[in-house]
């Protein structure tokens, strides 16, 4: 079940990549925020907003994508899919497909390490403080590495790793916190990373921004049933940094091209 909608590249226009009656899915640009916060008091537009002006009618976000994150986020046309789709992602029945760019060199695992709830003090004041931490499981596939002939650190060379990450779970930060835990944190993470690569990557990549995408996204249509895959590229920042690397592996321009994600 495919609805192709036409990409409109402008500032104001959100890139549809799926519509029908029910649902909506955008691609989402880094640094927009899916709606208000209490946390960014400046910000004035949001991803809700402006997909509510862009097609005329109220729509409702079933999940979230940080602020600094690209890529797939699907929102539904009215309350009862709302509900639908959100237990479809409570209850694990999306495969979720994020590309990210790491530090050094990223082992192939299934990375199960329960994660603490992250309170804001603003946003959360009036939540439970001392919960204790939820379970949450990543999966973790390396798609290509490269040693670039620069000591970052304190390291004679920087290595860095191209991974295909598909959470389980759906814990706050999930994907960036684990892969800080595994000693291998996303390039441009200005929360869980290390500046010292982060600017490394600022510097020689103009890549000063989050290097994490959603790129692909499978799951039933909740009214028909059909199955849905949708795919999307990385943010564009992303592929620029991406394609000024001499990557080891022979065919990582693959990752690039969301079509090769396996259902």
């Amino acid at each position: 079940m495919t609805n192709p909608v036409e990409h409109i590249d402008t500032p104001e226009q959100l890139p549809l990549i799926f519509q029908d009656e029910h649902l909506v899915v955008i691609n989402k640009p880094s640094g927009l925020l899916v709606h208000r916060s209490p946390i960014d008091r400046h910000e004035t537009r949001f991803a809700v907003q402006l997909l509510r002006d862009q097609i005329g009618q109220h729509v409702y976000p079933v999940h979230r994508l940080d602020k600094p994150t690209s890529g797939l986020l699907v929102f539904a046309l009215n309350a009862d899919i709302a509900r639908a789709m959100s237990d479809k992602f409570n209850d694990k029945d999306i495969q979720k497909n994020y590309l990210a760019m790491c530090r050094g060199y990223m082992p192939s695992q299934r990375l199960d390490y329960p994660l603490s709830v992250k309170l804001d003090r603003i946003a959360d004041k009036h939540r439970q403080q001392d919960k204790a931490p939820q379970s949450a499981i990543t999966n973790f596939t390396t798609l290509a590495t490269c040693e670039l002939p620069y000591p970052v650190d304190r390291y004679p060379v920087a290595r860095y790793s191209l991974v295909l990450c598909q959470p389980e779970t759906g814990r706050k930060h999930q994907i960036r916190r684990h892969l800080k835990h595994a000693g291998h944190p996303i390039i441009g993470d200005a929360k869980h990373g290390k500046s010292v690569h982060n600017r490394f990557f600022a510097e020689h990549f103009s890549a000063n921004h989050l290097l994490l995408s959603a790129v692909g996204l499978d799951f039933s249509h909740p009214v028909t049933g059909e199955p849905l895959s949708l795919r999307c590229p990385a943010a564009a920042k992303f592929i620029h940094a991406v394609t000024q690397i001499n990557w080891q592996e022979p065919h990582w321009k693959k990752a690039l091209d969301p079509v090769w994600l396996a259902n």
